[in-house]
């Protein structure tokens, strides 16, 4: 096996004592996310936090205004939900962060005992959606196999509802839990999913499918019982858009909202209106939607990216806000207008951080950051690529853009083809080509960056994790001439091992993007994986991988590294022992430190 050199991790980036101080704090500040309810007692509450310098489940008690501390797990949790009493606590168990596992549940109130296995009989798998009632309990399991869907009545023995080879998952269960919504892949694409509803005892009530390159996404059902109308989002006309459904009587209602981007949404309580969540060039507003009247009204709410938002029983909207500058929180908008902060954890606040300025190279949105007090003149430049595909970056708080900043470095984000937010046809146009479609876009900002004099064509650095880190590797192979240095986390580096090692929904979501599979497509695989073209990496690397990781697993990494060893290629390796990126703060902080030495290093 070979050896590969493995990157250093300072114990300090910065000489002045202040600035070292300000880029930790940022990482370390606690941090929560958007606190869920439980449907019928909504005084109970569940939220993840960092505070503990991990990112664990917190349970809330809003009337005595307690919070306890559920998990405590050397890797961090991440996914959580409250069963509709308030009584129990679903919490998803994997090891060392390799999303494979099984769900456990706990009282809310603290016993002392271990949580216990929530369905006994339930194989592990990775999660493929979870609904809780009062009686019924909906649990998706996601293997090799394909996606299998459990049901249990009353805590008793768990049943097959759905089984198929093809990627499916649990959307949402009928507030007097008769029914069952799932999205499916049968057609054979399950980055567009078809929807089907099901009585608990199995028997089709309803099917939707908008044709080949057009996705249903099955929100959630009125949460007014013996309402089961349900609220789902489609993009018939190139846009996410909404619709109401009842499938019942198999009607369809459009939700007609006149305003650009994209829109998502979630019920009132009483089923009369839709908070609605618009996405517009990589920022975010509240709406209110009368279902009556029509009658749409704005929100007041800061500039800023909103992560997720819900309403109160009382109709009160919570939602969880950042911007580019100030750190994130959790806000309330309450019924008579009042708008303020909900929930901060103690402990000290993160210092802010430079705004966005909104660029259009064509049609390529790009959000950039200057270094304050920076002088004039190009500057050395990150360019960073997100995840996803099927995402974007957004004018929202960053500890990792702020530490670049801080260090003298320009930073470009480029939502390119593939994003999320920006129409149906930008997201699926890297489909067939997927990576050299986006690298068009990063080329194009690139020189627009250079042209202006924003970025010294001598130290630019792409970079990026997961799909972004994939992008990192597949640029520094096609566009050698770009790049001083690249650092690519948890990246795609061999795709063909990939396919063979990686989770079953992400092999369907990548036969979906490449047009079938390797044995199918493999020239397309080929051309579009980073292995292709090793030999022609010129700029010193970086990689980060996690050694559990499922998504991008870490023999297909080992395949790429072992070619940039074999020509003696300057790069460096830091492997972690966890999974596909890490929740516990330290490891992110060693990671970032570790990034920005290199690239430092890497320019001399």
């Amino acid at each position: 096996m070979t050896t590969h050199p493995t990157a250093a991790v300072p114990d300090q980036l910065f000489a002045d004592a202040e600035a070292e101080a300000r880029w930790r704090a940022r990482f370390t500040a606690p941090r929560v996310s958007l606190p869920g309810w439980a449907d019928d007692a909504p005084d109970r509450s569940l939220y993840l936090s960092n505070s503990s310098g991990v990112w664990e489940i917190y349970a809330w008690d809003r009337a005595a205004d307690t919070h306890r501390k559920v998990t405590d797990r050397p890797n961090g949790t991440s996914h959580g939900a409250l069963s509709p009493d308030g009584e129990a606590i679903w919490w998803f168990a994997d090891s060392d962060g390799d999303e494979f596992g099984v769900w456990v549940r706990e009282p809310f109130a603290a016993t002392g005992q271990p949580a216990e296995p929530a369905l006994p009989g339930v194989r592990a798998g990775y999660p493929a959606g979870l609904e809780i009632g009062h009686e019924v309990a909906v649990v998706g399991t996601s293997t090799d196999d394909g996606t299998t869907i459990h049901l249990s009545r009353a805590g008793g023995e768990a049943e097959v509802l759905y089984a198929h080879e093809n990627d499916a998952g649990v959307s949402a269960l009928s507030k007097d839990e008769s029914l069952v919504a799932i999205a499916h892949s049968e057609h054979g694409d399950n980055r567009h999913t078809a929807l089907r509803v099901l009585t608990t005892g199995g028997e089709v009530v309803a099917e939707k499918w908008d044709g080949p390159g057009k996705g249903l996404d099955a929100i959630a059902f009125s949460p007014v019982r013996g309402d089961n109308r349900l609220l789902v989002a489609h993009e018939r006309r190139g846009r996410e858009e909404l619709l109401i459904w009842d499938v019942t009587a198999d009607t369809e209602t459009e939700i007609p909202v006149d305003l650009p981007g994209e829109i998502s949404a979630d019920w009132y309580p009483e089923a009369d209106a839709l908070l609605l969540v618009h996405t517009y060039r990589a920022r975010n507003t509240l709406h209110r939607y009368d279902l009556k009247t029509g009658e749409l009204s704005t929100l007041d709410t800061p500039h800023g990216t909103i992560g997720s938002a819900g309403v109160r029983p009382d109709g009160a909207v919570e939602y969880s806000w950042s911007s580019a500058a100030r750190p994130g929180v959790v806000r309330v908008l309450r019924a008579d207008g009042d708008e303020r902060v909900l929930l901060e954890p103690a402990g000290h606040k993160a210092p802010p951080s430079a705004e966005l300025t909104d660029v259009f190279v064509g049609d390529v949105h790009a959000l950039v950051a200057r270094p304050e007090g920076a002088p004039d003149g190009p500057l050395p430049t990150v360019f960073s690529l997100h995840g996803g595909p099927h995402s974007a970056d957004e004018d929202r708080f960053s500890a990792y853009r702020a530490v670049w900043l801080d260090a003298g470095f320009a930073v470009v984000h480029v939502n390119y083809r593939g994003s999320t937010g920006y129409g149906s046809k930008w997201r699926d146009a890297i489909e067939g080509r997927p990576g050299l479609t986006e690298l068009e876009d990063v080329a194009a900002v690139h020189d627009w960056a250079v042209r202006e004099g924003l970025a010294d064509p001598r130290k630019c650095v792409v970079n990026g994790a997961s799909w972004g880190g994939y992008l990192s590797l597949l640029a520094l192979g096609t566009q050698p001439e770009r790049w001083a240095a690249g650092v690519a986390g948890v990246p795609v580096a061999d795709y063909l091992a990939a396919y063979e090692d990686e989770m079953e929904p992400l092999r369907a979501f990548d036969r979906a993007l490449f047009g079938g599979s390797p044995e199918e497509v493999p020239d397309r695989y080929r051309e579009c994986s980073p292995l292709t073209y090793v030999d022609a990496v010129r700029a010193p690397v970086l990689v980060l991988a996690g050694e559990n990781d499922p998504r991008c697993p870490i023999r297909q990494i080992d395949n790429y590294l072992d070619r940039l060893a074999a020509r003696g290629a300057r790069y460096e390796v830091y492997r972690y022992d966890a999974g596909h990126g890490s929740l516990v703060v330290a490891e992110t902080i060693r990671q970032t430190a570790a990034e920005v030495d290199f690239v430092r290093r890497a320019l001399g």
